[in-house]
């Protein structure tokens, strides 16, 4: 059932209640806090760097995401090209099947000739700036061999991406009727994608996070496809909110539109200021009278934007090089020093709220694996040794991630700060000695002073 949703003044917001973890609400209604005038089937608005979770409602919902389905392909396209099985200037030959689909004018698509040979770098362009669908079933079968097998490796891929809420059915985010027949073997006639906000937000967040690269792309307004041939296209990027384009948007260059009958009008966006990078995903963007738009979901994706921009900042909760009072060294054993430093590698950045304080308590947990039983490191040990993690003790009211395991982001690696040699046996030796007439000294004395 769709909300409709009210933009409210500062004065007017009411706290969030969220939980650690999921980053999901026990209750979508205690999202108070609305932030846009158009209606939404779905929407959810995270800081990237971090994961966390500003605004969500509905997002668990199974929903259609058209077009935004490529942003699964992008991936797996990038993670071909990282391991060698893909090249960018690896070519494709046009077939019956991607030459007829990228014949039809009303979906997106860049005219194919049949039989003719195009670059990756050329095809993935189309991709990602117009959103070409015969364009991205070209890729597909480059990759695996055949669309359908490329599904199957969509839907494990998500599985390992951790997604929770997602159905792939074809490489593009067609409705399978759209496809002249040629529709992916063991996929219904009629099918079509499906994922929730909240999956959606993690798939755009892992490929920005693995392939940073894709914005490079993603953020080109207005491209020529062929430039100088017979099949020129112009090709202007369906993010209208990209600089230059008709809803221009500070900070914003990516990612992801998609529209079609069963998933209406939707959004995958994101917009970078200063060191913060928020991505939201709006599903079924319409109007007061239903009626979905290009101004519905860029519209709606603006007042989300600004919404995380105006009430939320990136701040250092802990900096670089940090050491907690009382636990600046471990002990060492068998070592030429007895003890080694330790402090944090890098800073702890957090998400947080205009107008609130956050209490954090910083919190060392020890690897216990590279402990003896008496809590010490047995030299060797090496600078810039791993030997901890130094996380915030942030309590309940923290704002949530999209998944567990984003809440490492909370912590960073501790590490020893310089080397511990081992010491060479004679030293061993005498240390062992040491001890035994040390102890054995105790001994005598603590019976000599019971005699008194």
């Amino acid at each position: 059932m769709k909300r409709k949703w009210v933009r409210s003044t500062a004065a007017s917001l009411l706290a969030l209640v969220l939980f650690v973890g999921s980053g999901a609400f026990a209750n979508t209604s205690l999202a108070a806090e609305e932030v846009t005038d158009w209606n939404l089937d779905a929407a959810i608005l995270i800081e990237a760097s971090t994961g966390k979770v500003l605004y969500e409602d509905n997002a668990d919902a199974l929903l259609g995401v058209a077009s935004m389905t490529k942003m699964m392909t992008e991936y797996l396209l990038h993670e071909a090209i990282a391991e060698g099985t893909v090249s960018w200037d690896d070519q494709y030959t046009v077939t019956d099947k991607t030459y007829e689909i990228s014949q039809d004018t009303s979906l997106s698509n860049v005219p194919l000739r049949n039989g003719e040979q195009y670059t990756i770098q050329e095809l993935y362009e189309a991709m990602v700036i117009y959103s070409a669908n015969a364009a991205t079933i070209a890729i597909a079968e480059t990759i695996a061999g055949s669309e359908a097998e490329f599904v199957t490796m969509m839907n494990e891929k998500a599985g390992e991406l951790g997604l929770d809420e997602y159905r792939f059915v074809n490489s593009s985010g067609l409705n399978n009727a759209d496809m002249k027949g040629y529709h992916p073997e063991n996929t219904g006639a009629d099918e079509e994608n499906a994922m929730s906000a909240r999956s959606t937000a993690k798939l755009a967040n892992r490929l920005l996070k693995d392939f940073p690269e894709v914005l490079d792309t993603a953020g080109i307004a207005k491209k020529t496809f062929r430039e100088g041939t017979e099949d020129a296209t112009e090709m202007q990027n369906w993010n209208f909110m990209l600089e230059s384009l008709v809803f221009e948007y500070e900070g914003a260059d990516g990612i992801k539109t998609g529209t079609t009958d069963f998933a209406g009008y939707t959004f995958t966006g994101t917009a970078k200021r200063e060191d913060m990078r928020l991505i939201s995903v709006v599903m079924n963007a319409t109007d007061d009278n239903g009626v979905g738009s290009y101004e519905a979901r860029f519209s709606a994706t603006a007042d989300l934007f600004d919404y995380g921009f105006d009430q939320f900042s990136l701040q250092e909760m802990v900096p670089g090089d940090y050491t907690i009072e009382g636990q600046e060294s471990l002990e060492v054993t068998k070592g030429k020093e007895d003890t080694v430093s330790i402090q944090s590698q890098d800073p702890i950045q957090m998400v947080v709220k205009e107008g609130e304080e956050t209490a954090s308590e910083p919190v060392l947990s020890l690897d216990e694996e590279l402990l003896n039983e008496e809590g010490k490191l047995t030299a060797p040990v090496e600078e810039g040794e791993v030997v901890g993690k130094l996380g915030l003790n942030l309590g309940e009211d923290d704002l949530g991630f999209l998944d567990n395991s984003m809440s490492s982001s909370m912590q960073v690696d501790v590490v020893t700060t310089e080397s511990v040699q081992k010491a060479n046996w004679f030293v061993l030796s005498m240390r062992a000695v040491g001890g035994f007439f040390g102890n054995l000294w105790e001994t005598v004395t603590s019976t000599v002073k019971g005699w008194f």
